[in-house]
C-alpha cells in the first residue's frame, strides 16, 4: 500500500469516527416527574454539539417547564462541568469522559484507526440545559449561528496563518466556497469539505512554516472557576523540521521541547501520553503528517494529554 493510500485511509477513519451520546434534560427544567426520555444519537467526533440544539429543542419541548426557551439557549454539561461548545465532540470526550484511549505505541500512525474509548464509557451521558447559562465558563451563541460560525472561521484563519505566515488562503476563498466550507462542516459532508480543505492545507507557493498544534492539559481549578474539568491550553510555534536540520519534527521532539517535565523522553511516553481522536499517538509520528491527515476540521491538531498511572 502506498503512503498516499495509507494517508487517505487514515483521513477517512478520522472523518468516519463517531460516538453514541445519551442526552438528558436537566431535572430542574423538566415538568415530567420521573424525567423525560433521553435523546440518543450517534454523532461525528469531528462535529460540534450546538448543531444538535434545534432537534433537541424539538424533542424535549413537550417536557420543558418553560417551552418558550429558544434552541440556542441550550448548553451541555458532563458531571456538572459545562462543555465548551466551540470544541469538537471528540475532543470533549477525550478530555472529560475518563475513557481510556486505545494504544498505538510502536505502531506507525498509518496503521491504526481512531478508537472511541472503552465500552463502559459509552454512550456518553450528557445533560442539556436551557437556563442558568454559565456566563463565566461559556460564551453565549446566537440564534442565527453567527457566533459559532465566526469562532470556527477564526480558528481556520489562525491555523492558516501559522502554516503559511499569512491567512491569504482562507481570506481569498470566494463567498461561494466559504459558504460551502461552513455548510460541509454543519452537514458533515466530506466530499464538499475535502477539496476546499486541501487548498488550505496545501497552499500553492507557500512553504509550510509552522504546525497548528494545541495541547490540552488537566489543571487545578481556581477560586474563580472552582469546577472540576478545568483545562490549560498550551500553544507555541512548532516547525515541521528540527531547527538547523532537515530532520522532520516528530510529536516526541515537539512535546519534549514544549513540555519537557511531562515528556522527558523524545521517544517513549514515561509520565504522560498524547491522545488524538481517541488513540494514543506514537511519539515518532511526524507532526506534519498528523496535520495533513488527522487535523480537526479547523485545521488544528487538538491534542489531549493523559497522565500514566
Amino acid at each position: 500500500m502506498t503512503i498516499a493510500r495509507e494517508a487517505q485511509n487514515l483521513q477517512s477513519s478520522v472523518w468516519d469516527g463517531s460516538l453514541p451520546i445519551e442526552i438528558r434534560l436537566t431535572p430542574s427544567e423538566c415538568r415530567v416527574y420521573d424525567q423525560a426520555d433521553p435523546y440518543f444519537v450517534q454523532y461525528p467526533r469531528l462535529s460540534y454539539l450546538p448543531f444538535l440544539l434545534p432537534r433537541l429543542h424539538a424533542f424535549f419541548i413537550p417536557s420543558l417547564i418553560n417551552p418558550d426557551v429558544i434552541p440556542y439557549d441550550g448548553w451541555f454539561s458532563f458531571e456538572e462541568v459545562p462543555l465548551k461548545w466551540q470544541y469538537p465532540l471528540g475532543l470533549l470526550y477525550d478530555l472529560f469522559s475518563g475513557a481510556s484511549p486505545s494504544q498505538a505505541s510502536g505502531m506507525d500512525i498509518h496503521d491504526r484507526s481512531p478508537s472511541d474509548g472503552t465500552e463502559e464509557q459509552l454512550p456518553w451521558r450528557l445533560t442539556l440545559h436551557f437556563t442558568d447559562w454559565p456566563e463565566q465558563s461559556l460564551v453565549r451563541p446566537d440564534a442565527e449561528g453567527k457566533v459559532l460560525h465566526d469562532a470556527f472561521i477564526n480558528g481556520v484563519k489562525e491555523a492558516d496563518f501559522l502554516r503559511n505566515g499569512t491567512a491569504k488562503g482562507i481570506m481569498s476563498l470566494s463567498k461561494d466556497d466559504s459558504t460551502k466550507l461552513w455548510n460541509a462542516v454543519q452537514e458533515h459532508d466530506f466530499d464538499a469539505f475535502n477539496p476546499i480543505s486541501k487548498r488550505l492545507l496545501y497552499a500553492q507557493g507557500a512553504p509550510l512554516r509552522h504546525i497548528p498544534l494545541k495541547i490540552y492539559l488537566p489543571s487545578s481549578p481556581t477560586a474563580a472557576e472552582p469546577t472540576s474539568g478545568h483545562l490549560r491550553v498550551v500553544q507555541s510555534l512548532v516547525t515541521p523540521s528540527m531547527s538547523n536540520s532537515r530532520e522532520q519534527q516528530t510529536l516526541g521532539t515537539a512535546l519534549h521541547a514544549l513540555l519537557p517535565t511531562l515528556f522527558p523522553s523524545r521517544r517513549t511516553p514515561i509520565l504522560a501520553k498524547a491522545v488524538l481522536h481517541g488513540a494514543v499517538v506514537p511519539m515518532g509520528a511526524s507532526v506534519e503528517e498528523l496535520m495533513r491527515t488527522a487535523a480537526y476540521l479547523d485545521g488544528w491538531i487538538h491534542l489531549g494529554v493523559v497522565m500514566i498511572g
